[in-house]
């Protein structure tokens, strides 16, 4: 049984679905904008831009990739090797990634919390494809949609009260599935569960673990000591 832990942890007792991941990330150009670098770097946060609309997506699709418990092992962090990073999109809290991120196996944010975040407004209002990012290691995860539109990526996510991905959505380089279906980084971030249905794989997510900021923010003219 599940155990209920107040704040954004989800404290109601569900099945499994109630022990996954949310993720999302939302990439649109600011081409044109000649901000100071600063005031750039504050907007690329608030909006949950990351890299101009130029930047290649990171090849996904194929099929389900395996991990093993061990990426999970105890390390400096919890399960990862730092803390997730200190700005994170969509408005997401830090306190909350930073507990299912490296210090949890079993619960999830509360069903429906990324409506309360911008990250449905800035998801709507990017072109094209949205890159979500590992709030710990910043590596890419998921983009989406890919193979649908935006409004059905929204309409099963809203289904299933958190954001929901599909096998082509997948950046198999940094994500991998256990044998209990627990969705994690390459890193060890917990991100979810794979809760397959009749349309195959799909992979419900926290978007307090996919809120992260891209490793190369060079692309965006942006450091780390900016943010």
């Amino acid at each position: 049984s599940q155990r209920v832990v107040p704040g954004l942890w989800d404290s109601s007792p569900r099945p499994r679905m109630a022990r996954t991941l949310l993720p999302i990330l939302a990439c649109t150009s600011l081409a044109g904008r000649r901000a100071p670098r600063l005031r750039r770097a504050a907007t690329l946060v608030a909006t949950g831009c990351a890299a101009s609309a130029a930047t290649a997506q990171p090849a996904t699709g194929g099929a389900l990739v395996r991990g093993d418990d061990s990426l999970m092992a105890p390390k400096a962090h919890g399960t990862t090797s730092t803390p997730v990073q200190e700005r994170l999109r969509w408005d997401v809290d830090r306190a909350t990634a930073d507990r299912i991120c490296s210090y949890n196996r079993h619960y999830a944010e509360y069903a429906g919390y990324y409506k309360r975040t911008t990250f449905i407004a800035a998801f709507s209002a990017a072109e094209g494809e949205t890159t979500f990012y590992d709030s710990v290691s910043g590596k890419p995860l998921f983009v989406a949609p890919r193979g649908r539109t935006h409004d059905a990526f929204l309409a099963e996510s809203s289904a299933h009260g958190w954001p929901s991905f599909r096998d082509e959505e997948c950046v198999w380089d940094n994500l991998r599935i256990l044998d209990d279906g627990e969705a994690v980084s390459v890193d060890g971030t917990h991100l979810g569960h794979n809760l397959p249905d009749s349309k195959g794989n799909r992979y419900c997510i926290n978007l307090v673990s996919v809120a992260g900021t891209p490793v190369d923010e060079a692309a965006a003219g942006v450091t780390r000591s900016e943010l």
